[in-house]
């Protein structure tokens, strides 16, 4: 019997081998990351807000819209989809309603964090956190509601940087006991503090390595080595979005053409191969009996 994306991904973060995710923007960044040949997708919640609504990740985004973008990209890759569930939208009732949606969407894993409301991209200061004992509902209430055992709960802590290593890792620990699949406590400020983590916490962790943040950024073999099971990439993709689109418009804006920079461009038939315009052809052709 074929295996569930949910079971994929969970058999995955139990293998030895690190799992890299790259943080998916949009749809077509995710059939990207499965052309080449990357294990899993992060569905970036600072990409979606900045995509989408083109405005910072400020918990701007509500449920509903984050659910139609998780749908999206899973409908168009084969690999799991690890989707950013923010707070889960509210309290600990709205959590319950968040991991249904999610889970029809055909995620593979959903990351929940304990920030208070509105919420902030885990990198950014400013960052407050609700009280631990209300995160321990949430995450207890996610693995109760969800109906697939290897859909997994990514849960995800803020405490470090107002509180210090100890509190977040204290939360951690609770997280893990209230049965968080995955422990994501969110940015390390050292290669010590990432240690640190990995041998205090016995369930799989997520490293998160965002470039210009206030984690080390280490290669992937790095992270492996300190202990980590899984790697995202949430910023990337649309950091490098920006400066191609950037660098194209000023050309256009100064050259008044687009021929000078036709070489930093997928060509139109590599464009239409990477959308699957070919596919839709034949499953039309297949449809008229042609």
């Amino acid at each position: 019997m074929t295996m569930n994306i949910a079971t994929i991904l969970k058999k995955a973060v139990e293998d030895d081998e690190l799992v890299v995710a790259p943080g998916a923007h949009d749809a077509l960044t995710a059939r990207v990351i499965e052309k080449c040949n990357f294990p899993a997708v992060y569905m970036t919640g600072y990409g979606q807000a900045a995509s989408h609504l083109g405005r910072p990740d400020i918990g701007l985004m509500s449920m509903t819209e984050m659910v139609t973008r998780a749908r999206n990209i899973a409908e168009v890759v084969s690999i799991p989809v690890i989707a950013d569930a923010d707070t889960g939208f509210g309290n600990i009732i709205n959590v319950i309603r968040t991991v249904r949606e999610y889970e029809a969407a055909n995620v593979a894993a959903i990351q929940l964090e304990d920030q208070v409301l509105p919420k902030r991209c885990g990198h950014m200061l400013g960052r407050e956190v609700i009280p631990t004992k209300e995160m321990v509902g949430k995450i207890r209430a996610a693995v109760a509601t969800r109906i697939n055992p290897d859909f997994m709960i990514v849960a995800r802590t803020d405490a470090r940087t107002l509180h210090g290593i100890d509190e977040a890792l204290d939360r951690a620990r609770a997280y893990e006991d209230a049965g968080a699949d995955i422990l994501f406590v969110e940015s390390p400020e050292s290669i010590e503090e990432m240690y640190r983590i990995n041998e205090v916490l016995t369930k799989p962790t997520l490293a998160n390595m965002v470039e210009g943040g206030r984690t080390p950024m280490l290669p992937n073999h790095k992270l492996k080595e300190i202990g980590y099971s899984i790697a995202i990439y949430p910023t990337a993709s649309i950091f490098v979005m920006a400066q191609s689109m950037l660098q194209l418009m000023r050309h256009l804006r100064d050259h008044g053409s687009t021929v000078g920079v036709i070489d930093q461009m997928v060509s139109f038939h590599e464009f239409n191969e990477l959308v699957g315009l070919e596919d839709v052809v034949k499953e039309l052709e297949r449809l008229m009996g042609s």
